[in-house]
């Protein structure tokens, strides 16, 4: 008998497979025997008014009948299906588009068309991670050309929705990353809205850093809202701080980033589409993206930074927006705190002009925001830092940027950890070396970007003389076991921060 004629019963068994849709079906069930399913089959599951695609896993206990199908709260979720609910189960047809990434591997390069197909077929779900994973590694390096960068960001933003704000200048910027702590985008669009210029900041959660804008922001104010919510704000408080995966802005790109996030993969011509993307569907006009460049940074030289420049300019000019890229200093974090609620402090330090603020992270702030208030107009070229540096010192910034915070649902004041654990200096010395994979990676060890509070804390920069038995960062986390994998792995890089000896 067909597998059409025997429907089977679903089951919600709440297992976190992150957004990628998993079903769950027993090994000796009909549906297996008579479609001939096996472990990481597609499958398409339909109720009578929605369907998924799905990979299969086996269950071989007592968790489900032979007669049920198992969920996971991602697939569940883009069901819209109630427990025990009826569904029929088949072969997902599988992604003719995979083959233009076979012909990639082979040298062969993507057009606009194939750009589409590939990008229509991830947001459609027909790929799985291993096929995901596959497109992200043919990709990955410069294996890019400029006119394929230009081709995938427009297929990334047609593949969701896109904003339009019907005024002829929208401000955004971004930082390609790699240095922890670099949490200028709150303070920056809080100084750009305060001058009157427009900038609604749409951003995707931390990828490779132990923190985020949004992982920030969430913090201290709701980010998921949805396109109407983000308008209002918008147009209430000219700027806004949000998640764009909560408003289906380039799509394609957030599944992207959630398996690139697992493989701890970079790729140039990637990021530039997905930089750029984001910011077209978020309707930007003009956006600044800042290039750190330092030996534990993305972008390790200034001629890589050169040619990222290049081809960011070229692809926002080739769709219709006006992009500058600026370098600056990335050879050690940006302010103190590096996780979500360390970088949340930092930020409201800034803005309420405390004396012990970071002034790095408030000089690195002031340089954009000046660059931005002279994009938009507000500022003649080279006096951009000093009116931005006027809106942050009168209060106007911080008032702006609580008022946005309210707007989107209200402000809390960052929470703290329960544990703290201080890592001293060995010996007298000079700081000469901060790795910032390993600060970033250190902060993982306790638990951010997931567990909001965790983190660290950096109380020394380059340059700086430290005695034996000073602080040079502070350890946060709620759990004692995630402290001790830190403090092991610690051990196994003794020179992350390097002292060059001296005799004090």
């Amino acid at each position: 008998m067909e597998a059409e004629k025997q429907p089977l019963r679903l089951r919600r068994i709440g297992i976190d497979t992150h957004q990628e849709p998993v079903a769950y079906l027993r090994q000796d069930s009909h549906v297996c025997k008579s479609e001939g399913f096996s472990v990481h089959s597609r499958i398409k599951v339909a109720t009578e008014n929605h369907s998924i695609i799905a990979t299969i896993q086996f269950i071989t206990s007592q968790l489900l009948t032979d007669q049920e199908i198992g969920l996971s709260e991602a697939a569940w979720t883009l069901l819209k299906a109630d427990e025990g609910e009826q569904v029929h189960c088949s072969h997902a047809k599988p992604a003719d588009s995979f083959t233009y990434i076979k012909s990639k591997l082979a040298g062969k390069s993507f057009d606009e068309a194939s750009a589409f197909e590939v990008m229509h077929d991830i947001c459609l779900g027909h790929y799985p991670d291993i096929q995901l994973a596959t497109y992200l590694g043919a990709c990955s390096g410069t294996h890019l050309s400029p006119p394929e960068v230009i081709a995938i960001t427009k297929a990334m933003v047609d593949s969701g929705q896109r904003i339009d704000w019907d005024i002829p200048q929208v401000l955004d910027k971004h930082c390609v990353g790699g240095v922890p702590g670099n949490r200028t985008s709150p303070l920056v669009v809080a100084i750009v809205a305060a001058a009157g210029l427009t900038m609604p900041k749409t951003s995707s959660r931390a990828i490779t850093s132990p923190a985020g804008t949004v992982d920030t922001m969430e913090v201290m104010t709701p980010v998921n809202l949805s396109l109407k919510q983000i308008q209002q704000v918008v147009e209430q408080e000219s700027g806004c701080l949000v998640w764009g995966g909560s408003v289906s802005l380039c799509p394609a790109d957030d599944i992207l980033l959630r398996v690139q996030r697992a493989l701890n993969l970079d790729s140039e011509g990637q990021m530039v589409a997905s930089v750029l993307a984001k910011k077209i569907a978020a309707g930007s006009s003009h956006v600044l993206i800042d290039i750190p460049i330092g030996p534990t940074a993305k972008i390790k030289n200034q001629a890589t930074a050169f040619r990222l420049q290049r081809l960011l300019v070229a692809t926002g000019e080739a769709l219709g927006i006006e992009v500058t890229a600026m370098t600056s200093d990335g050879n050690q974090p940006i302010g103190f705190g590096v996780g979500p609620a360390l970088e949340a402090r930092d930020v409201l330090a800034v803005l309420r002009c405390e004396p012990d603020a970071p002034v790095d992270l408030a000089q690195r702030a002031l340089t954009i925001a000046g660059k931005l208030l002279e994009m938009g107009g507000k500022a003649e070229e080279g006096d951009g830092y000093r009116l931005a540096q006027k809106i942050l010192n009168s209060g106007a910034a911080e008032k702006k940027f609580i008022a946005i915070c309210e707007a989107q649902g209200g402000f809390t004041e960052p929470p703290v950890a329960n544990n703290a654990y201080e890592v001293t200096a060995s010996h007298n010395g000079i700081i000469t070396y901060i790795d910032n994979r390993f600060i970033a990676r250190l902060a993982h060890f306790v638990g951010a970007p997931a567990v909001k509070t965790a983190g660290l804390e950096m109380q020394v920069k380059l340059g700086d003389q430290v005695t034996q038995g000073q602080p040079l960062f502070t350890l946060h986390s709620e759990a004692t076991g995630e402290l001790s994998y830190a403090l092991e792995f610690l051990q196994q890089h003794p020179n992350a921060i390097r002292i060059e000896e001296t005799w004090l």
